[in-house]
């Protein structure tokens, strides 16, 4: 059973990743990151509502307060995640994304729910580095990732901090299928204040359409059951180590399925970050 759950988790990783690289391949063909990042929440909000007609719950306030605190978590990730990519590329903004734990504990240390200790501050002091030599912020006249794009690409994983704080004390209070429909349908009515609509229409019937439906099922819908079944099936050391898969395979169809190209620095920073994340997931699971 175990086995099977981590199994869960790396396709749901697996399939994050994949969305990654279908974004930037439909803004390569001159979709705009809203429009594609609206689709890939609608989409999901499809996927998740089925899910929840299969599977009825009941709602109450604590689990709708909570819920709408997690999407407004996924929204932001979603829009930080794509806008990120299209100033820069999608290795970096996904290993960006990546560093959502060390704002989970900053916020920990802030509402004094975690002890700061030595080797955290450490971990955070290694992120900052590797942050640093990926997105080469260090030399002014290089031609990668904007500061906008690494702006987004931090903010993408500040929201998805808030998303995992959203879903785990709405999980006290209702089922996963609940808090993720409530938490896409805020996604669905938020989003569309801040998209062209007339692209967003002409989507509809464009060749590219389809390649937005599969980012919406695999980026958002089925991803996201997969990971909930594969959670309650394995362990939270393994979950928390097949979670690398995601960066991973976004920057590999970065690098070759789009072309994009890293530089040694970049790669050792990248290095440093998904080492340095992974192990203290790893680390805090073990204590739970």
């Amino acid at each position: 059973m175990k086995i099977g759950g981590l199994l869960l988790v790396i396709l749901a990783a697996l399939f994050w990743g994949l969305s990654g690289g279908l974004g930037g391949y439909l803004m390569e063909e001159g979709w705009d990151p809203l429009v594609i990042t609206f689709y890939r929440g609608f989409i999901g909000l499809i996927c998740v509502s089925i899910w929840l007609m299969i599977k009825p719950v009941s709602f109450n306030k604590k689990m709708l307060l909570w819920s709408g605190i997690a999407g407004l978590g996924v929204t932001g990730n979603f829009i930080f995640y794509f806008v990120s990519i299209s100033e820069g590329s999608i290795a970096v903004a996904a290993t960006l994304m990546y560093t959502a734990p060390i704002f989970v504990m900053l916020a920990s240390f802030m509402f004094k729910l975690e002890q700061a200790t030595l080797f955290k501050w450490m971990a955070i002091l290694s992120i900052m580095i590797g942050v640093a030599l990926m997105t080469e912020i260090y030399d002014v006249d290089s031609e990668g990732i904007t500061l906008v794009g690494i702006a987004t690409g931090l903010g993408a994983g500040v929201s998805y901090a808030l998303f995992l704080f959203g879903f785990k004390y709405a999980a006290k209070n209702g089922e996963p299928q609940g808090i993720l429909t409530i938490a896409f349908l805020l996604f669905s009515i938020v989003t569309p204040f801040f998209i062209d609509g007339d692209e967003a229409v002409s989507a509809i019937t464009s060749s590219d359409m389809i390649w937005m439906v599969l980012l919406g099922i695999l980026g958002a819908g089925l991803s996201f059951i997969l990971y909930i079944y594969g959670l309650e099936r394995t362990s939270p050391t393994g979950a928390s180590v097949s979670a690398m898969v995601e960066p991973v395979t976004a920057s590999l169809f970065g690098v070759l399925v789009m072309s994009e190209q890293l530089e040694w620095l970049q790669l050792v920073g990248m290095a440093i970050i998904l080492t340095t994340v992974t192990t203290l997931s790893v680390k805090k699971a073990q204590e739970q």
